[in-house]
């Protein structure tokens, strides 16, 4: 059950995507020109996925697990390091270049778009390197832990 509804919310992010134009990288890369041709749509796209989130974590706040999971994975951390200012300035060169980010290149794949698929080869490329350099950077005791 709970792979149907992780899928079922997978094809409903990708369809929320795709509807509301984040799978194309030009009208992305139209939204973040703020300094030419400037297209304000992308906003209103944010701000309704805002409208829906915010509400929806109130509610979900007094619950003490999620239906389908024994407890919610909330990120605990609350200092800025390295890594996670390399991987948002990573994200962001990414999307600003492309036009694509993980969510919308994976929601465009079905297209068959050569830059798409060079986007998602080279996402996951990115990501086995991540995962193969942090391996080799690990300790032999916290690697198990993994």
């Amino acid at each position: 059950m709970r792979s149907l509804v992780a899928l079922a919310s997978g094809v409903l992010f990708g369809a929320g995507l795709v509807v509301g134009g984040m799978t194309d990288p030009a009208k992305v890369l139209g939204f973040l020109d703020l300094a030419g041709a400037w297209d304000p749509s992308l906003a209103f796209v944010m701000g309704t996925a805002l409208l829906v989130t915010l509400p929806t974590f109130q509610l979900l706040k007094g619950r003490k697990r999620p239906l389908f999971d024994d407890r919610f994975y909330l990120p605990t951390r609350k200092d800025l390091d390295p890594q996670l200012i390399g991987g948002a300035v990573l994200f962001g060169t990414g999307w600003g270049l492309a036009g694509l980010c993980p969510g919308p290149a994976i929601a465009n794949l079905w297209t068959g778009s050569p830059q798409v698929l060079v986007f998602v080869a080279a996402m996951l490329a990115g990501m086995w390197l991540k995962d193969r350099l942090s391996a080799l950077s690990m300790p032999a005791a916290a690697a198990t832990v993994r």
